[in-house]
């Protein structure tokens, strides 16, 4: 009996090896450029609440509410600074 994991793998393209060993050594680089003194904010959820109103003059005026949830990873080594 045939096992899924082999039907599937049969199916998808192989990436070549040039191409896999390119992310490998961009993820690495990216390890060794990215700024880690700064803290790190996720965005959690993003919720818009819009209103439009008519005026007495004709006009109409858009209300806007933004609100956005975000989680800060803050370095525990600056915490005690």
């Amino acid at each position: 009996m045939p096992r899924v994991n082999q039907v599937s793998s049969r199916n998808e393209k192989k990436e070549p090896l040039a191409r896999s060993l390119g992310k490998f050594f961009g993820n690495v680089a990216r390890g060794f450029t990215t700024d880690v003194s700064k803290p790190c904010a996720h965005e959690v959820k993003r919720t818009v609440e819009e209103e439009t109103r008519e005026q007495e003059d004709g006009k109409s005026i858009t209300l806007r509410r933004t609100t956005i949830e975000e989680i800060e990873i803050a370095d525990s080594n600056r915490e005690r600074e």
